[in-house]
């Protein structure tokens, strides 16, 4: 069991999941390159200004990174926005304005995400304010024909009206021309714009024209704030989640699309973390072909922890998982890439000193591990910093993250390559 004290404040954490100020600490330095194997970090200069947070960053089948991000400016109304980084290794025009308005739901756990299909579309969801009452959101699906300079009105994903919680999300491309979206849903909590009810993951498909079909529930009880998230393997997507059962059992599970069917549910592996509250901590995925690495965060014997599982076998079963790191100082909010080379894993810590960021790199099979090394120091500290953000592209790392500079938030980037 976890100490009263520890409980205690991951109890006050789920309650207080809404955007609220979170303490700050002055401190900064270089990174410190531990085993660097030959790659090299570079600093990545982002396109968003000051006031941007809540980061997505993909890859694309066509060599794109796409970044998305929240700005809040005091005075403005809160936008959507994204930038694309090319195949010239350049950013592609100023920022684009997806959506402006004052109905967002913002949460620093619970961040818009963006997609691309093979026929050029791009797709956003973002989460908007469905009544009054504190945790009352819908999701909204957008979709774009022209590179994200006009956006179609937006269709909810959610379509069971209920004034409760509905949110993080995962998009993958199902075709060439329809998205695949999964989500965490309340509508069978019995409670209205409450936090804390019974969630259930669900999952729809959305052709070109934002129509719904498919529309299933893959598994009535999941950690109601936890991120999913999905991975394209050779054999379909592969999603993963934080169940929970009757028991208050948190561990990750994984359920793979085949076809239209979803395949059952099971444990990546039974950490058996008995937890009475949501940890706000979901796991990633990353896949090559059939090959699967997932990357979580578990306090499971009172020991906080990074692990990480692999697959060859496209999410049917997975190895005993490897300790990344293990001790108080482990946050989690974990992400993870893929490809034949390597298996690079991005998490946070926070200690006395303030919080960090930290990279690693293991050979694709975990079999060990080729450097690690902290990133960046952060200034912020506890939920005002979020959820960095990994992706490859052309064998390099790219990475994204927030921190506060001068009181408010801003986006900042690296890059690791071999030059």
């Amino acid at each position: 069991m976890l100490p009263t004290k520890t409980i205690a404040l991951l109890l006050l954490a789920c309650a207080m999941l809404g955007c609220r100020p979170a303490p700050q600490a002055e401190t900064a330095s270089a990174a410190a390159d531990h085993r660097s194997d030959a790659y090299i970090r570079h600093d990545w200069l982002l396109p968003a200004s000051p006031g941007a947070a809540q980061p997505d960053l993909v890859a694309t089948s066509d060599g794109r990174l796409l970044l998305s991000w929240i700005n809040r400016v005091p005075g403005r109304r809160t936008a959507l926005q994204f930038a694309a980084f090319g195949g010239d290794a350049q950013w592609q025009g100023a920022p684009r304005t997806i959506a402006v308005g004052d109905s967002f739901f913002i949460n620093w756990a619970d961040t818009p995400h963006i997609a691309a299909t093979a026929d050029g579309a791009l797709w956003v969801h973002w989460l908007q304010k469905s009544a009054a009452a504190p945790y009352a959101y819908d999701v909204l699906l957008s979709r774009s024909l022209d590179d994200g300079f006009t956006w179609s009105p937006p269709v909810l994903v959610n379509n069971d009206g209920k004034t409760v919680e509905h949110g993080f999300v995962s998009l993958w491309p199902q075709s060439r021309d329809t998205l695949g979206v999964a989500w965490l849903d309340a509508r069978n909590s019995g409670g209205e714009g409450a936090h804390g009810g019974m969630m259930s993951l669900r999952s729809a498909i959305f052709s070109g024209s934002l129509q719904r079909t498919g529309e299933t529930e893959l598994d009535a009880s999941t950690c109601d704030c936890c991120q999913t998230d999905v991975a394209m393997t050779a054999r379909g997507p592969l999603l993963v989640y934080r169940d929970r059962t009757a028991t208050e059992i948190r561990d990750i599970y994984v359920t793979r699309r085949d076809g239209d069917t979803w395949t059952a549910p099971k444990p990546v592996h039974s950490d058996g973390w008995k937890m009475p509250a949501c940890p706000v901590n979901g796991p990633a995925v990353a896949a090559d072909d059939n090959a699967v690495v997932v990357a979580w965060y578990t306090a499971a014997g009172d020991k906080p922890s990074v692990q990480l599982a692999r697959s060859s076998d496209a999410g049917d079963s997975f190895a005993a998982p490897v300790t990344l790191e293990q001790g108080e100082a482990v946050q989690g909010r974990v992400d993870v890439a893929l490809d034949a080379a390597q298996a690079w894993v991005l998490w946070v810590r926070e200690d006395a000193g303030g919080q960090s960021v930290w990279l690693a790199r293991y050979a694709p099979d975990l079999s060990r591990e080729l450097s690690r090394v902290e990133v960046t120091k952060l200034q912020g500290r506890g939920r005002a910093t979020g959820f960095p953000q990994l992706a490859l592209r052309d064998g390099n790392a790219y990475l994204v993250w927030t921190d506060i500079v001068d009181g408010a938030p801003q986006l900042r980037g690296a890059v690791f390559s071999r030059n």
